[in-house]
This record gives C-alpha cells, structure tokens and sequence, in this order.
C-alpha cells in the first residue's frame, strides 16, 4: 500500500519512528540503580581504607586549645598527626602530654633543642642560643619579654639525652620548657609531630618547619 492509500489519522511513518525513539529514551536503563549503588559502597570503601592508613601510619588526629602557637597555629585548629617511627628533630611541631601545674590535656610546642645540647634565653636581645649559637626564628609572634611567672625566671638549661626542650611560637603567652614544673620533656611524652593542618579549610595545609 502506498503513502497516498493510508487512513488521514494513521501517523506518518517518521513520526512513529521519532516517537518510537523518545519513548526509549525516557525509558531508565535496567540495573542502573544498582550500578550507582555499587560506585558508592565502592567509594565508601575507598575512604574507610584511607582513613585506616592515615591512622595507621600517622597516628591520629588532636585539635590546638589556646593561643601558645599563634601565629603557627591557631586556636582550635585540627591536626594530623605523626606518631610512628617518629624522632624528635629541632623546629618539629609536637604534640606532648605531661600533667604540670593546673594542664591536664596535651600541648602544642615546637621543639628548641635535644638532648645533649644547651639552652640560653636572652630576653634584653629576645634571642634564643643553643650550644652557643642565636637561633633564626621567623615564626615567633613578638620578641620575648621576661615571664611573670615565679616558675619561668630561668635562663640557661641543659638537656639531658632522650628529652627535649620546647617553646610556644607565642612566647609571652606560651607555658612550656621554661617553666620549672614542665622543664625538659622526656621524649617518651611525644604523642605526635604535627604534619598537617586538616581544619579549618582556609587554614589547610603541610606544616613547615
């Protein structure tokens, strides 16, 4: 039969062609919902199997409380931490726990000098010496003034073998090695060196020494 033989309300055969085709598309593949399911337990998987390295490898993570390393770090920040195969090497970011005066919780410090070296504080130069030598420190916040303190009023030290001496970067608002009740720190009270700032975003990032 040709085209002009066909009833007036039969559709031309492009017409039942393209409505064919539409109606196919709006047809939602089969499995597809099962497709999608699968790429996210897959994903899900692929973050738990991350998380699980970062914690092995790097130990865990613990947020800054107070203002002792600003402008470093900042208050209520959070960190990855280090705290596997870790040795203290001097400028590390470290977090340590030793109860002394009125803090109980861990404290963020960044590491002077080791054992078997000599710390002097000049506080007329705001210089720090060890084993006789000023340190270049660009990441203080202000130059040093003399503690108030009756526990900090110490100006030379030396560290035994296996402990450290730390500082804040806020030196006039930093508890630390210069107080008597903390002193040097026995490396054994390191949980962590500091590798990476995870929070906030905007503060992001690896941690240079």
């Amino acid at each position: 039969m040709s085209a002009t033989n066909l009833p007036p309300d039969a559709p031309q055969p492009a017409q039942a062609a393209g409505q064919g085709q539409q109606g196919g598309q709006n047809k939602k593949r089969p499995g597809a919902f099962g497709a999608d399911l699968n790429g996210w337990l897959q994903a899900l998987a692929f973050a738990l199997v991350f998380l699980l390295i970062v914690f092995t490898f790097f130990g865990r993570i613990i947020g800054v409380d107070g203002h002792s390393m600003d402008p470093t770090l900042n208050h209520k920040d959070m960190l990855l931490l280090q705290g596997i195969a870790y040795e203290p090497k001097r400028g590390d970011i470290v977090v340590l726990h030793k109860d002394f005066g009125d803090i109980t919780t861990p404290i963020v410090k960044r590491v002077i000098a080791l054992g078997g070296q000599t710390v002097e504080i000049d506080y007329d130069t705001s210089t720090v010496y060890v084993d006789g030598q000023p340190l270049e420190e660009p990441y203080i916040l202000e130059p040093m003034r003399v503690p108030s303190s009756p526990y900090a009023q110490g100006t030379y030290w030396e560290v035994p073998e296996g402990c450290v001496f730390v500082m804040g970067d806020n030196r006039n608002g930093s508890s630390d090695s210069r107080d008597e009740r903390l002193g040097v720190v026995d490396e054994r009270y390191i949980i962590g060196r500091a590798v990476a700032t995870l929070l906030p975003i905007g503060h992001a990032g690896l941690i240079t020494n």
